[in-house]
């Protein structure tokens, strides 16, 4: 069952620096599974061993500059969705995991935003924004054709509507 897409997003946030790449994300030795839950129970343990037994349903994670860098495997935003985790806000995102997380429906804002772990983060996709308690930073806003492959579910999902076969 695909979840509902959510213009707002609001989740409690988990703080990552900079240069955050897929191998930490989802290390190459547990992709000799396709099994998403296996991912899932792997994800970010580069970075914190505790993250995937810790990280609930609808958290966000916020993050410095290129996020997502190192090699193209889509496994990293799938891992990331999996795990539940409904949006990434980074200062700037590797390129290809950028497209890879839209493809896969994971939704991204580019922005400036500060905040501590725990923090309550709201994003509002739309917009283009991300409220840390009183504090509002203005991110990327993503384009509408962005937008709606995310309300779709990902790209391929997005095409199956297009074609008439969703």
């Amino acid at each position: 069952m695909q979840d509902v897409f959510k213009i707002m997003i609001k989740g409690k946030a988990w703080v990552f620096g900079d240069d955050v790449d897929t191998d930490v994300i989802i290390p190459g030795k547990y992709l000799r599974t396709k099994e998403t839950q296996v991912w899932a129970q792997h994800v970010m343990e580069g970075l914190d061993p505790h993250f995937a037994e810790n990280v609930q349903k609808g958290d966000i994670i916020v993050a410095g500059r290129n996020f997502g860098s190192g090699s193209s495997r889509e496994q990293a935003p799938r891992a990331l969705k999996e795990a539940g985790v409904s949006a990434v806000v980074a200062r700037s995102f590797a390129r290809i995991f950028y497209r890879n997380a839209i493809n896969v429906g994971l939704p991204l804002v580019e922005a400036d935003a500060v905040c501590l772990a725990g923090d309550m983060v709201e994003v509002d996709l739309k917009a283009g924004t991300v409220r840390v308690g009183e504090m509002v930073y203005q991110g990327t806003r993503l384009p509408d054709f962005l937008m709606e492959i995310l309300e779709d579910g990902g790209l391929v999902a997005h095409r199956r509507r297009q074609k008439g076969l969703a």
